[in-house]
């Protein structure tokens, strides 16, 4: 049997990581500015995040959601305590894609529609909602479990209003600031639209963090600088720093029933171990404050460097684009100056970082993406 090839893969093969760096199976060492699509949130190999699974190893191993489970009590107050959303309930899953399903789910339960708006160049997995509009043909909005998909112009509140205004919207949702189509950033004024929208056309709020949560932004949510209170809240990714966990925080204006969600893996007993691990060390770092510091530094110096067209983000998400694609840049970053990017569309290479990211490394980077923009000329 072969692989099933969707995937484009680097000529690299990591056999050891620690905090933002990597070494391949030739001794190479590289820093790594994309952690795996986001999800190294404390850096590879944190020691604290290894003791807290192992330890869980040799306690119980993994067990599932079918017994009572203290961590998941306990990851639900901390969770709360760290983003300031006390007040919400946590559902455990196991990707963001099943958050968002799942978050679906709980909207046209709460309301009985099943029209959801969502928006141009989002993304939202690949199950209940397939929307990734990005330049790829090949990928198309999807309609999954009744729910019709209408796609609209970000910041766009006319068309958003005319959508509402029919009444069978079940939800609205959004990310807080798009990854995938190369990172674009809801304005606040639109997102407090939206609340009010919603509430005023009994529709739901999704805030979908999957991405840009957990510290990234430089807020614990990037929804949190326009000040306003989602009904639900996805999230995944930087959740478990790499271990498979996802999750819906979820409003006080829903009534949890026996039966009415359900999950086979999430909220196990080592997805709440890394969860814990990674939220213990958030805090105790202090890496919400380090992302927006080194994402600030990050924005600033790069905007001062000649051939960029653009430069977008908040903290420690951040994308560069330029006028033409940005394969060859990527690929001299990796074979020249060993720093794995990511990408998204053709022209926009995508800044994902753990958020222990240090100055020293911000400063690598920029000099190395100044020596071969100069060496291109």
């Amino acid at each position: 049997m072969k692989l099933f090839d969707v995937y484009p893969l680097m000529s690299v093969t990591p056999t050891k990581a620690q905090n933002c760096t990597v070494w391949d199976d030739e001794g190479n060492e590289y820093l790594d500015l994309y952690g795996g699509h986001a999800v190294i949130s404390i850096g590879h190999s944190h020691p604290h995040y290894i003791k807290r699974i192992s330890e869980q190893l040799n306690q119980i191993g993994f067990y599932s959601n079918s017994v009572q489970n203290p961590m998941q009590v306990e990851l639900a107050e901390k969770l709360g305590k760290a983003s300031g959303l006390d007040d919400y309930s946590l559902f455990l899953c196991n990707s963001g894609a099943e958050a968002n399903e799942n978050a679906l789910k709980l909207a046209s339960f709460h309301n009985g529609k099943s029209k959801v708006i969502a928006f141009k160049k989002a993304f939202h997995g690949r199950t209940s909602m397939a929307v990734a509009t990005t330049d790829n043909p090949n990928i198309q909005a999807g309609v999954n479990k009744g729910h019709e998909v209408v796609f609209l112009p970000l910041n766009d509140k006319d068309a958003v209003e005319k959508e509402l205004s029919k009444g069978d919207v079940c939800a609205v949702i959004i990310e807080g600031i798009q990854g995938i189509a190369g990172i674009h950033i809801p304005d606040d004024e639109f997102l407090q639209y939206l609340e009010k929208a919603c509430a005023q056309h009994n529709a739901v709020l999704i805030l979908d963090e999957i991405q840009s949560g957990y510290g990234r932004s430089g807020s614990f949510f990037a929804f949190q600088d326009a000040g306003i209170s989602p009904d639900l809240v996805t999230l995944a990714k930087g959740m478990g720093n790499g271990f498979p966990i996802g999750g819906v925080l979820i409003s006080p204006k829903f009534e949890a029933k026996h039966g009415m969600l359900g999950t086979t893996f999430g909220g196990n007993y080592l997805a709440c171990a890394s969860a814990l691990a990674v939220l213990e060390v958030m805090e105790d770092e202090n890496l919400v404050e380090n992302s927006k510091i080194i994402g600030d530094y990050l924005i600033s110096e790069l905007s001062k460097i000649s051939g960029i067209k653009e430069i977008r983000g908040k903290g420690l998400m951040i994308g560069i684009e330029f006028d033409e694609p940005v394969a060859p840049i990527r690929k001299a970053l990796v074979d020249d100056k060993k720093i794995f990017t990511g990408v998204a569309s053709t022209n926009i290479i995508r800044l994902l970082p753990p958020l222990t990211m240090t100055k020293e490394m911000a400063d690598r980077f920029i000099e190395a993406l100044k020596d071969i923009i100069e060496n291109k000329k």
